[in-house]
């Protein structure tokens, strides 16, 4: 299940250290339906690193190590690294770039797949900060927003407009039901755009680094599976207004719905990318009662 790949630690890098050439020597080939786009600019990884606020104190999760550059820049700051690859092929790769990482694991298996309390048990409180292959990027972000009990922070390199959705206010054209659901949980912030001339190969579109703390803002539901339910019944369709889709989701009568709103404040020809998540939140919390 897991793998130490070193036994002792040294500072950033190895000088000079050649990605692309230890992919080679190593045979390896990208796989698309893993999503493999690599990023080993090493000024970007230490920004990275910075943004997730990894100190030697910290223990980190990332998802996807592919040939280890953040891994390696992770190890550098943190108390603790655990990654997971689901790609076997880059084994020997990693053996290789992660070489004086003594606090680096790599564990080559499907996150999908992994029981996240019994992982969480065994970190304590953590970060996760982390290149996501684009294809994986919702399902596990939402993972740790709903899920991820001992998660302090989540600080991913995503596509850009997938980072607008994460960050989006209510009322505009990138609001949605994830932003609802991050901001649940706490703020969102992009820290920095990032060209798609720096991944290797090259995807088709820029990206951004997105961080969610979940120790800032954020705000308490009587019921986190009411919430969801409710964000999921205002952006089900957005043609329609919000006591339509309520009436629909919840099996109420128009004139039940009517209240609902009312009672929370809400105007009845509203549509719901329009209403603020604290205000699903009152939603949420009145059909609890």
């Amino acid at each position: 299940m897991s793998k130490t790949l070193a036994k002792r630690r040294e500072p950033w890098y190895n000088a000079g250290m050649d990605y692309a050439e230890i992919l080679r020597r190593n045979g390896f080939g990208f796989k698309k339906k893993f999503g493999q786009n690599f990023l080993t600019d090493e000024n970007l990884l230490r920004a990275i690193v910075r943004d997730a606020g990894v100190t030697e104190q910290t223990a980190v999760l990332e998802i996807g190590a592919g040939a280890g550059a953040l891994t390696r820049a992770l190890s550098a700051c943190a108390k603790r690294v655990v990654a997971f690859e689901i790609d076997k092929d880059l084994r020997p790769v990693l053996e290789e770039t992660l070489t004086g990482c003594g606090n680096a694991e790599v564990r080559f298996c499907d996150f999908s797949k992994c029981a996240l309390a019994a992982l969480e048990e065994e970190l304590g409180d953590y970060v996760v900060a982390a290149n996501l292959p684009y294809y994986i990027t919702t399902p596990v972000v939402m993972r740790f927003v709903e899920e991820g009990r001992r998660c302090r922070a989540v600080t991913v390199m995503v596509q850009e407009e997938v980072a607008r959705r994460f960050v989006a206010k209510e009322g505009t054209p990138d609001y949605g039901a994830v932003t609802a659901a991050i901001a649940r949980r706490g703020s969102a912030t992009i820290t920095r755009k990032v060209s798609r001339e720096l991944f290797h190969p090259r995807p088709n579109v820029d990206s951004a680094v997105v961080k969610m703390d979940f120790t800032q803002g954020g705000f308490a539901v009587k019921s986190e599976k009411k919430y969801r339910e409710v964000v999921r019944a205002a952006f089900s369709n957005r043609r329609k207004t919000l006591e339509n889709n309520l009436m629909g989701a919840f099996r109420l009568t128009r004139e039940e719905a009517a209240s609902l709103l009312a009672r929370a404040g809400v105007d009845r020809g509203a549509r719901g990318e329009t209403l603020p998540p604290q205000m699903f939140a009152r939603l949420a919390d009145l059909l609890t009662e």
